[in-house]
């Protein structure tokens, strides 16, 4: 009979639930995990990695399309074949999650393919198609549920008219038109890859900016990118309705003043956000405190229920893997007694999008930083001045970074143009380490490099920029 008595269980194998096992496993934890779908959770299987893979046949496409600007003649007409590009994305999706099972082996972790529910104090039943699979005990849970995308009344997706991210990542063909609802990191992600694919794509945006909880300088340069490649961007309007036809959906839209408008598309992208996991895990059996669909937890992942931890999405923002796979590790260390383990700082985690072009930040906006009360001094480097960009083919984009006047810290960080997605993780080691602009300064950038540009825009703060 196998092992039903653990020293820690994990709900959930997204990438925050999976890290969190490995590490529960390398501290001398026994440990298991209960994933009901597929391991890797969404991120791995319907969210970060797949929609990387589908946007990398965008970006080819694109560049295909102006190969004679590079030196190369294309023959006859380039199409696109959407299974193709679709069956890609799964393949991918498929590898990696192959390679989170193969962890789970190597790190001795025993998974339990089934639904977790907890059954009382340190107690998770699991069950597979309302079957009981094994009752579990251990002193520790940590639930990494996640999250799912956000219905909003009248606009609720069908699956074949109204999308999710789940339908908007294996279409069966490309629309000719499509309307996306919200301009966050997924919805951008969409309106570009169907953009660079050639969809008509309108963007609607109650907020007065896209990707609004970007510095205001970097969305104002994405909308205009965006909009140069043929996007229609609606801001501070909402949709009030979705009037659906045979195959394709007319949607009332409404801007700030109240004047109504209509647009007919073939699709419909919804991307406003997200809501926690909360329901039918046990919580009810719980102390464990829920606020606006999140469970809520200290500094240390602990909900109200003692020996009850959450970690990612299901808890507060920013929503990132990436925050989630460290909070998981910060849990468990605390729970082994490591030494030295300290609270997550939010100000410095990352935050990507990988739309056309990318934008990438780290810590506070310009308007953030001066709300706080600081004295900023602001570091605007151009791609258009840098070598590498323009030997690239990709001289549009910006680097911005933000420091207190007074002491040279670094702030914060906002780029938008080619592979910033990659750049940004610089000034994330920065801000760690509390590196000042002096030490940034000192730093040697090789070149030529786009990274180049990130130094160039500390020397900017500072009066000292040396090429431009």
């Amino acid at each position: 009979m196998a092992d039903t008595s653990f020293d820690l269980i994990v709900i959930g194998s997204g990438p925050g639930g999976y890290t969190t096992a490995i590490r529960a496993s390398q501290l001398g934890m026994k440990t298991a995990i209960i994933e009901r779908e597929h391991l890797g959770g969404i991120c791995l299987n319907w969210g970060c990695i797949p929609t990387k893979a589908l946007l990398r046949s965008a970006e080819i496409y694109s560049n295909i399309k102006h190969a004679e600007a590079f030196g190369f003649t294309v023959e006859g007409k380039v199409t696109i074949d959407t299974k193709k590009v679709v069956e890609r994305s799964r393949k991918v999706a498929a590898q990696l999650s192959g390679g989170v099972k193969h962890l789970m082996k190597k790190n001795k972790v025993t998974v339990f393919d089934g639904h977790g529910v907890l059954n009382g104090a340190g107690k998770v039943k699991v069950t597979k198609d309302d079957k009981p699979v094994a009752d579990l005990t251990a002193k520790h849970i940590i639930l990494a549920t996640g999250a799912r995308a956000r219905s909003l009344p009248g606009l609720e997706p069908d699956g074949k008219l109204v999308w999710t991210y789940k339908e908007a990542m294996v279409p069966s063909t490309l629309p000719k038109s499509l309307l996306v609802i919200g301009s966050g990191a997924i919805g951008i992600e969409f309106a570009s890859f169907y953009r660079q694919l050639g969809s008509d794509v309108t963007v609607v945006e109650v907020m007065d900016r896209v990707l609004p909880v970007e510095d205001e300088e970097i969305s104002g340069l994405a909308k205009k990118a965006f909009e140069k490649q043929g996007m229609k961007i609606h801001l501070g309007t909402t949709v009030t309705a979705l009037k659906k036809g045979i195959d394709t959906v007319t949607a009332v839209l409404k801007d700030k003043a109240g004047k109504e408008s209509e647009i007919t598309v073939e699709r419909v992208i919804l991307a406003v956000g997200i809501v926690g996991n909360v329901e039918n895990i046990g919580l009810e059996t719980t102390k464990v405190k829920v606020e606006k669909t999140h469970v809520v937890t200290d500094e240390y992942s602990r909900t109200a229920e003692p020996g009850i931890y959450a970690i990612g999405d299901l808890t507060g923002p920013p929503w990132l893997a990436h925050k989630a796979g460290h909070e998981g590790v910060i849990c468990v260390e605390k729970i082994a007694g490591e030494k030295d383990v300290h609270p997550l700082n939010i100000s410095n985690i990352p935050g990507c999008t990988y739309c056309t072009p990318q934008v990438a930040s780290v810590g506070l906006t310009e308007a953030a930083a001066k709300a706080k009360g600081h004295e900023v001094r602001i570091g605007r480097y151009p791609f258009l001045a840098n070598g590498k960009a323009i030997a690239l083919g990709e001289p549009e984009g910006l680097v911005k970074t933000v420091f207190d006047k007074k002491t040279g810290e670094l702030l914060g960080a906002h780029m938008i143009g080619a592979e910033v997605t990659e750049l940004i993780q610089g000034f994330g080691i920065a801000k760690t380490l509390e590196t000042t602009e002096a030490e940034l300064m000192h730093a040697i950038f090789p070149h030529p490099t786009l990274s180049e540009m990130m130094h160039e825009s500390v020397l900017d703060a500072y009066g000292k920029a040396l090429n431009f």
